[in-house]
């Protein structure tokens, strides 16, 4: 198991420089540069040539991504152009809050679906079944920032409740964390279901009814534990939807977290700021595809004998 998560984490170094030469291949060859925001109204040629050779901006593809690269496997995430600060600082502020509202937002989506899902299964063809079933397909069809939007203009405008931006106190993440879990928990409950339908008819549930053992010990004893494995499957991957999702949640709600920093770094021309942001987001979501990998054997005894068995061959 020790050389699995060694080997996964290695394996964590090539898809982080993929993902720095794409972002750093975008920014380079989309139009316009950092020197436009940098000089503003005063913005001369002249200006801007002297900026560009101040920022390397002048040099080769190739020298820029391998100068940026060298430097950020030493920790040194490079300065905002715009700023003039150094980027780590930013995400130091910003990560923290992203980090927290993705938090709230898978806990609130895992701790209502995996219920719903498991009480929509044992009466599938019940009213709450049926609702939550149509439930599920407006959380997933609904747009994030019309259902956003929604929810400012209900409990910001017009009852007075929560705020509509910032984040200062816990009320401000309510409403950024249900739009952000909303759709995730109408997936998941979609699968929970359907994971459960399928646990409750196989041999070993109906053998442990003809014996007499109590229903509710059959569903959460028997039948819970591989009704589990599909949706624990998805929610590893669901934790990057929700770093990408945050993007709009806090741009909406104008949140200071690493999607609007993002964001206003993209329009703004700022490379480094891109670059930190999204390297970030790809480290985190490779880091909890492996977390999923662990509970997943966890929860499936035959998938960790497979990883013992393959650390013993080699």
């Amino acid at each position: 198991m020790i050389r699995y998560i060694g080997k996964r984490l290695l394996l964590m170094l090539p898809v982080v420089i993929g993902v720095i030469f794409v972002v750093y291949l975008i920014m380079y060859l989309s139009p316009g540069d950092a020197t436009t925001t940098i000089l503003g109204t005063s913005w001369t040629p002249e200006g801007a040539e002297a900026i560009r050779e101040q920022l390397g901006l002048n040099e080769p593809f190739f020298k820029q991504f391998f100068t940026y690269l060298f430097h950020f496997f030493q920790g040194d995430l490079g300065t905002s152009y715009i700023t003039k600060e150094a980027v780590i600082n930013q995400v130091r502020i910003s990560f923290p809050n992203t980090a927290l509202l993705v938090l709230i937002s898978m806990t609130l989506a895992v701790a209502v679906s995996i219920p719903i899902g498991i009480r929509a299964a044992v009466k599938p063809n019940s009213f709450f079944s049926a609702f939550t079933t149509a439930f599920a397909l407006v959380g997933i069809a609904a747009p994030g920032f019309w259902i956003a939007l929604l929810l400012v203009l209900l409990f910001s405008v017009k009852l007075g409740w929560l705020h509509a931006s910032g984040l200062e106190t816990w009320k401000d993440a309510i409403l950024p964390s249900i739009v952000l879990a909303l759709s995730f928990m109408a997936s998941i409950s979609r699968m929970m279901r359907s994971s459960m339908i399928e646990a409750l008819g196989m041999d070993y549930v109906r053998t442990a009814r003809a014996k007499g053992v109590k229903k509710h010990r059959v569903i959460y004893r028997h039948a819970l534990g591989n009704a589990l494995l599909p949706p624990l499957t998805v929610i590893g991957s669901y934790i990057g939807e929700m770093l990408g999702g945050a993007v709009i949640c806090e741009t909406v709600f104008a949140i200071p977290g690493m999607g609007r920093l993002m964001v206003n770094a993209v329009l703004q021309k700022d490379t480094p700021s891109v670059l930190a942001s999204v390297s970030i987001m790809a480290i985190c979501v490779a880091i909890m595809s492996l977390i999923t990998d662990l509970a997943y054997a966890f929860f499936d005894p035959r998938i960790k004998a497979l990883y013992m068995r393959g650390g013993k061959s080699k």
